[in-house]
């Protein structure tokens, strides 16, 4: 959640609030305005941009012609900031174009790219060009921002497979990508998956795996008002940069009313240590790291971990579930003593509302 306080002693009070107004301007194109959240991509995490935190006020224009779906985005996000009292916080912006193609009626790849910019809390009016490839204006206005691309794709296969990926580029020296593998500047991430419906001939058995691995220093900007965040949480992937992450989930439905949930994750990630910036942390300013090479994924102080979730739901009726839950959590820094373990078992009542998961 975005917004909290204190409350009493040792609890937290937090409120969520969303909402949108979508209409249709033409036949070809729908737009969307509201705070809310948005998710890019076909897979459980997203590189370009996820649904995992906090909500921002946003404007979306959608536009389908023939076998092409193009998306603008534009969206008034907050930088960090450490809230003292009531005040004022400050604002940036980004503005994201996502065009997807259907190639053939089994494939279908996209091209991505956002612009985050902050100019003292106003937005930036040239970010309001419609057409793709916002990397143009940006350099023509003194290459400011911080300016991402990228490309997915999504195949059905054989009506029981489908396979995707996300391919973020931050980054992109050729040089050094092909004489310095772990220069700083190589910052991109990469996401491969796929997903088999009624696997092994069971039906209602479903099986995603998926894994995403991001460079060090990706996301992450000499301004730290244009990294890739928005109120102190990344736009992206939870962890931010600099890791390797597998993960697999299982759901099963054995009967009309019945659902199983099983979900591993494992991760592997660098962390700072007191004075040195490897690279995972996006809200840190990249020029503060000490060298220009050396830095591998999940360089620095390592830390990894194993969580696991097992849930188990009944509907009683439409959209009303009777649920419980296990959920096992193993986190451990390399050469620390120690470890941090969390179990987490609950049981309860969900009627139209989402699930939150603890999935990080």
């Amino acid at each position: 959640m975005g917004f909290y306080k204190n409350f009493k002693k040792s609890g937290v009070d937090y409120f969520d609030a969303r909402g949108y107004l979508t209409f249709n301007a033409t036949k070809f194109i729908d737009i969307q305005f509201g705070f809310d959240k948005n998710f890019i991509g076909n897979g459980y995490r997203s590189l370009f941009l996820s649904d995992w935190g906090n909500s921002y006020l946003f404007a979306k224009i959608n536009t389908k012609v023939w076998k092409l779906n193009y998306q603008n985005l534009f969206m008034e996000l907050m930088p960090q900031f450490t809230k003292k009292g009531d005040t004022l916080l400050d604002r940036k912006y980004a503005a994201i174009h996502h065009l997807s193609m259907n190639v053939t009626k089994w494939l279908n790849i996209g091209l991505f790219e956002g612009i985050v910019f902050g100019r003292k809390n106003r937005f930036d009016f040239q970010y309001l060009n419609p057409i793709i490839f916002y990397r143009h204006i940006e350099s023509t206005i003194g290459s400011p921002d911080n300016a991402i691309a990228g490309l997915d794709f999504k195949a059905n296969v054989a009506h029981k497979l489908q396979f995707y990926g996300q391919f973020l580029l931050d980054e992109f020296v050729l040089s050094e990508i092909k004489n310095n593998p772990t220069s700083w500047v190589n910052k991109w991430g990469i996401q491969a998956g796929m997903k088999y419906i009624d696997a092994f001939g069971i039906r209602n058995l479903d099986i995603q795996l998926e894994t995403n691995r991001v460079r060090p220093f990706t996301y992450s900007h000499y301004d730290t008002l244009a990294n890739y965040t928005h109120y102190n949480q990344p736009l992206a992937h939870p962890l931010g940069a600099n890791f390797q992450e597998f993960l697999g989930i299982v759901n099963y439905q054995p009967a009309p009313k019945w659902y199983i949930n099983l979900k591993a994750i494992y991760y592997k990630q660098g962390l700072d240590s007191s004075d040195n910036n490897f690279g995972g942390n996006i809200f840190k300013d990249y020029t503060t790291r000490k060298s220009e090479t050396g830095f591998a994924v999940a360089g620095g102080r390592q830390a990894t971990c194993i969580n696991t979730l097992l849930r188990v739901s009944y509907e009683w009726k439409e959209n009303f579930f009777f649920e419980v839950s296990g959920q096992y959590r193993k986190f451990t820094i390399k050469d620390l003593p120690g470890e941090s373990n969390t179990n987490i078992v609950t049981a309860g009542i969900r009627w139209n509302m989402f699930r939150r998961d603890y999935d990080f």
